[in-house]
């Protein structure tokens, strides 16, 4: 009963969204082994997703797909299954984020290889969401995108900055090189200290293999782009209170996550299973009300801008990248990989597409800024192409 409940709801679903089994639409499904919908309503999004890998099934426009799925909550009606409920339980009971879990977490992502990254994104490597306005090109919109931050952070010449998930150091080389910022950058992959530290030797920048809740230093400004997502809500006060105790009291924090609309986990976010699960071990997407609650009582919110929008053409741009490069990684990663790694980007296109999720940047101060705080937004101005071009050389 449960199950042909489940399956009409699927069935269901689809016809809402317009997607039709086997129809000419570029975003409609093609059917390519028959047990696809028992393995759906069995296993779940999570299930649809790895038929998906599986072959068993194919779609001209993946994006326009999950664009039209979720803006049906396709995943909510698809929860009742036991990957679903098992991983549910898990959440709860576990921290899935303790210091060990997170360097195997993001050992898992981040050191799959650089060759991967070199050739997906831009030339410095900023794995977030760019600030396309007024950008033409991916390069453009990544480079408006740090200067947004240094501009809403007030950046001066001799500040300490910290950037908690630094990367390969796109912002703490921007930071040092364009503001004369002495930076630290801490992360937990090896692959991004070894490449980021070759990036930014010429220059006032300390990179570290370090986890956020060891750090016991005082900084003027604090930056966090793209990595409050994998902290998990059991460590969000944590992570507030490490901020806290290493920043001045009369600093910034500028903090960069993308959200979601229920907290997780719940039993009807379904989607996001099978992205922890295949692409980011320990992902937990927060709310914005998560975040807020994190820092309830240890900072005044001064700024919040959503520019969620942005995150389309930034994924665009980077499965264009991923496939135009593909040959080079073929051999390598394999077909499967490749199946899946198109599965996430154009999926996540399409997801931010749909409105469903959100990339946040929020201004936060320990006291309150004396006078006020004025928001920075609109285009920013960009450095040179060439510029751009100087960095990837060094950094190759």
């Amino acid at each position: 009963m449960a199950l042909s409940l489940t399956r009409r709801r699927f069935e269901q679903a689809l016809a809402e969204a317009g997607v039709t089994l086997n129809g000419t639409n570029p975003w409609d499904i093609q059917v390519k082994d028959r047990r696809l919908l028992r393995r759906a309503v069995l296993a779940g999004f999570e299930g649809f997703v790895n038929a998906y890998v599986d072959g068993w099934w194919e779609c001209d426009a993946i994006d326009q797909l999950y664009e039209r799925l979720l803006g049906v909550n396709m995943p909510a009606r698809l929860w009742f299954n036991l990957p679903t409920l098992r991983r549910y339980v898990f959440q709860k009971l576990f921290n899935l984020q303790k210091p060990r879990g997170a360097f195997r977490n993001v050992r898992a992502h981040y050191n799959l290889g650089n060759d991967l990254f070199r050739a997906m994104l831009d030339s410095r490597l900023t794995y977030s969401c760019g600030y396309w306005e007024g950008a033409e090109s991916l390069e453009e919109a990544q480079e408006a995108k740090l200067e947004l931050i240094c501009r809403k952070l007030r950046l001066e010449p001799g500040m300490r900055v910290l950037d908690i998930g630094s990367g390969w150091g796109s912002f703490v080389r921007y930071a040092a090189e364009r503001y004369g910022c002495e930076v630290t950058g801490i992360t937990l992959s090896s692959e991004q200290v070894h490449y980021s530290r070759g990036l930014c030797a010429d220059l006032p920048v300390e990179i570290r293999l370090q986890d956020y809740r060891d750090m016991d230093e005082v900084f003027d400004r604090i930056v966090s782009v793209g990595m409050f997502e994998h902290v998990g809500q059991k460590n969000h006060r944590t992570f507030m209170q490490a901020v806290h105790r290493c920043l001045t009291p009369d600093g910034l924090c500028l903090l960069h996550f993308f959200a979601t609309q229920r907290a997780w986990p719940n039993l009807t976010d379904t989607e996001a299973v099978w992205v922890t699960k295949n692409i980011f071990p320990g992902l937990v997407v927060p709310t914005l009300g998560q975040v807020g609650a994190a820092a309830d009582g240890l900072f005044v919110i001064e700024d919040l801008h959503n520019f969620g929008q942005y995150y389309d053409p930034t994924l665009m741009a980077w499965f264009e990248n991923f496939h135009r490069n593909w040959e080079a990684l073929r051999q390598k990663y394999g077909g499967r990989f490749y199946r899946m790694w198109k599965h996430y980007l154009l999926s996540c296109a399409g997801a931010f597409r749909s409105r469903k999720y959100q990339v946040w940047q929020i201004v936060l101060s320990p006291k309150g800024v004396v006078g006020g705080y004025r928001p920075v937004r609109g285009r920013v101005p960009l450095a040179s192409r060439a510029e751009a071009g100087r960095v990837q050389e060094i950094a190759v």
